[in-house]
Parts: structure tokens; C-alpha cells; sequence
């Protein structure tokens, strides 16, 4: 036995609870309670699901603006006959 909880577990009390156990009492009914040890999992699957939904959040709002600058190109080249065009020229032009 070479952890106190070894010890515990085998029916030895340590020496600093003993004094605190009333004179008279019977040891054979006495339990001692130990805390469960800290779990981690609860903040870790919190983090995770934040920051998904950060992403998430990010994700459509790009989105949107995507969708509405569009909107707004097509509105403005339908009423006021203003045009937007996107140049992807290549930057390796092949034949000069």
C-alpha cells in the first residue's frame, strides 16, 4: 500500500481523522468518504460545442454578405445600368 487511498480502501484510518472521531465510537461502523475525482469532460465538450458555434456563426454571416452584395450588384446594374464584372485572369499567361 503506497498511496493513502490504498490505504483507505484497506480499512486503515490515517492518524489525523482517528483524532477526530469521537471517544466510544465503534470503528467497525465508521465510513470515510472520499470526493470523486474532477471529471473533465463537461468543460471540454463546452468548448468544443463555443467554438463550433462561433464557426458556425462566422460561416453564415460571410454567407449573407456574400448573398447581399450580390443582390445589391443586381439591383443597381437593373435599375441604373451600373455593370460589375470580375477579371480572373490567370496569373501564368500562356501564350504571348
Amino acid at each position: 500500500m503506497q498511496l493513502p487511498e490504498d490505504q483507505i480502501r484497506a480499512g486503515h484510518i490515517p492518524a489525523d481523522l482517528y483524532r477526530q472521531i469521537p471517544p466510544g465510537t465503534d470503528m467497525r461502523k465508521v465510513v470515510i468518504v472520499q470526493e470523486a475525482p474532477r471529471s473533465y469532460t463537461g468543460p471540454i465538450v463546452l468548448t468544443l460545442l463555443v467554438v463550433t458555434g462561433s464557426v458556425a456563426v462566422l460561416l453564415v454571416i460571410a454567407f449573407v454578405a456574400q448573398v447581399l452584395a450580390g443582390a445589391a450588384i443586381a439591383v443597381l446594374s437593373a435599375t441604373s445600368g451600373l455593370t460589375y464584372t470580375i477579371n480572373r485572369a490567370s496569373k501564368t499567361r500562356k501564350g504571348i
